[in-house]
């Protein structure tokens, strides 16, 4: 990610727009501070979209239907003296 300086990103607004849409994310310093990043429009509808729920990334997962078993170990509990 480039970073630019908030005198010259004003100085070349059109080429930091650019630079994000081709390049990704731009950050904007203030005083060596970061203070802004400039992304895409299509990058921000990607990160703006709405994400699945967990259940619904389960079910699409490519293991649906595979039969686990998972043998649970049924020994006591060891003692401990206190």
């Amino acid at each position: 990610m480039r970073s630019w300086q908030v005198q010259e990103a004003k100085a070349r607004f059109s080429d930091l727009l650019r630079a994000a849409t081709r390049s990704g994310p731009q950050r904007i310093t203030v005083r060596g501070h970061a203070t802004a990043v400039v992304i895409s429009s299509k990058e921000y509808e990607h990160l703006r979209d709405r994400k699945p729920s967990l259940v619904a990334f389960l079910r699409a997962s490519p293991l649906v239907g595979v039969d686990l078993r998972i043998a649970r170990d049924r020994s006591p509990a060891r003692h401990i003296d206190l």
